[in-house]
């Protein structure tokens, strides 16, 4: 035991005081929060400009219908040509013109209408007065058939579900995607962790090969405890830079926020949805304000601990698992080229579990999908913990499920290793060639 734990020490101080160990501790934190401010800067420049639409309005069916907004206002020409009015736009820089010909019916109207721009329109530009003339359609031909504007604005409201649990709680649209989300986000650092840590130990194992320091050390230890010290002396470097990037770049983050004065909301919203943004919006302000209360208050039912402690779990067994791999197959190679036959077998478990896991936990999470693949040992460690944050139990993941995932995972990791010994035991001390999957098999063998 003296032994391994003088090999983790080891392979742990020669990671840490690595110079492009040390610099990509520090220096990655500032990339990634400097790309994160940089697009929610670039966002938030983006969704304040402003459109000016010019329109000449030569028809009685479209008055008073364009209602300016943050990002969109209106300026009217009258009593000029079309070519006129083309003319003034491009001479005074405005976003596009929007001519309504007068025509003898409302649908003849709108069905001549036309937008010119210099170059294709937004979207969204298009969506809202595409939004416009179908609600005037819409009120027009109701009318037609005998409906009245008050009755118009009853018939034309939306209309959304109420559900929720037999136990009286409010059930929330979206809410299981959300979850689905922020299980994946773990899920998916835990993918990035084993991709990234387990190369360290590949390329460590084929260092050490190359340069026979292994005929050397292998002479005092066994393979099993040089592979098992390897493992897990990369996972603890891992880990202390993992923490330090976690820790600085919440810190970086915070405080570049500050001084920018940027809000994270425009990154998935545009514009953040604050007091200021609700003004002047009446009964449907405060029916946003309380939605928006509600999921937040479901955001903060999540159980956070057990997604944290469940994290942790998966993390360690399927790291473990994965690493042992990536050590045989160091063990088995003269260089990292050789490696490219046996990585993408490796890779192809945590790729399945990102896209297939999103997949079905979204549409459902109990589906028979979702159960085997939150059961399989190699994608389980991404997978059910896209399921963990519906919690535990009843309405949740089955308390059997969380139990034989977790079992599975810990059988896996003592055969897997188990197996791996027995390649980096022939493996370590083999050179000049390329080893196949029949060899590989052969050497399992071997006693």
């Amino acid at each position: 035991m003296s032994k391994l734990g003088l090999i983790i020490k080891r392979e742990y101080l020669a990671k840490v005081r690595n110079k492009s160990f040390v610099i990509m501790t520090f220096l990655s934190p500032i990339l990634m929060v400097g790309m994160i401010v940089l697009i929610a800067y670039l966002t938030k420049v983006n969704d304040s400009e402003s459109r000016t639409i010019a329109i000449l309005n030569q028809s009685d069916y479209f008055s008073n219908a364009f209602t300016p907004t943050e990002s969109i206002s209106y300026v009217s020409f009258k009593d000029i040509t079309l070519e006129e009015a083309k003319d003034s736009t491009q001479s005074l820089d405005y976003y596009a013109l929007l001519h309504i010909p007068k025509e003898d019916s409302l649908e003849e109207t709108a069905e001549s209408t036309f937008l010119y721009a210099k170059d294709n329109p937004n979207s969204s530009v298009l969506n809202r007065l595409e939004g416009i003339f179908e609600q005037r359609l819409r009120q027009a031909r109701l009318q037609d058939l005998g409906i009245s504007k008050e009755q118009f604005a009853t018939v034309d409201t939306k209309f959304q579900m109420h559900a929720g649990t037999f136990k009286g709680e409010e059930n929330l649209k979206g809410i299981n995607e959300l979850k689905a989300i922020i299980g994946g986000g773990f899920g998916y650092l835990i993918m990035m962790f084993i991709i990234i840590y387990g190369g360290f130990v590949m390329r460590s194992v084929i260092e050490e090969k190359t340069s026979r320091i292994i005929e050397v050390i292998i002479s005092s230890v066994k393979p099993f405890q040089l592979m098992l010290g390897k493992i897990i002396g990369t996972s603890l470097a891992g880990i202390t830079q993992f923490t330090i990037w976690i820790i600085s770049a919440s810190m970086l983050l915070f405080v570049a926020l500050l001084l920018l004065d940027i809000d994270l909301a425009t990154l998935t919203q545009g514009q953040p949805l604050g007091p200021g943004a609700m003004a002047g919006m009446g009964d449907f302000a405060d029916a946003k304000n309380q939605k928006m209360l509600l999921y937040a208050a479901e955001f903060f039912k999540i159980p956070w601990v057990l997604i944290v402690v469940s994290f942790l779990i998966y993390f360690v067994l399927g790291y473990l698992i994965y690493s042992s791999i990536y050590a045989a197959i160091g063990a088995a190679v003269d260089n990292e080229t050789d490696t490219q036959q046996f990585i993408f077998p490796i890779i192809l478990p945590l790729m399945l579990a990102i896209y297939v896991g999103f997949f079905s936990v979204f549409s459902n999470p109990h589906g028979p999908i979702a159960v085997g693949f939150s059961l399989f040992p190699l994608t389980s460690p991404i997978v059910m913990l896209m399921r963990i944050p519906g919690g535990l139990g009843e309405g949740g993941v089955p308390i059997w499920q969380f139990v034989t995932s977790i079992i599975l995972l810990i059988l896996t990791f003592l055969a897997i290793v188990w197996l791996a010994a027995k390649i980096y035991r022939v493996g370590i001390l083999m050179y000049g060639k390329k080893p196949t999957y029949k060899e590989l098999f052969k050497w399992l063998k071997y006693k």
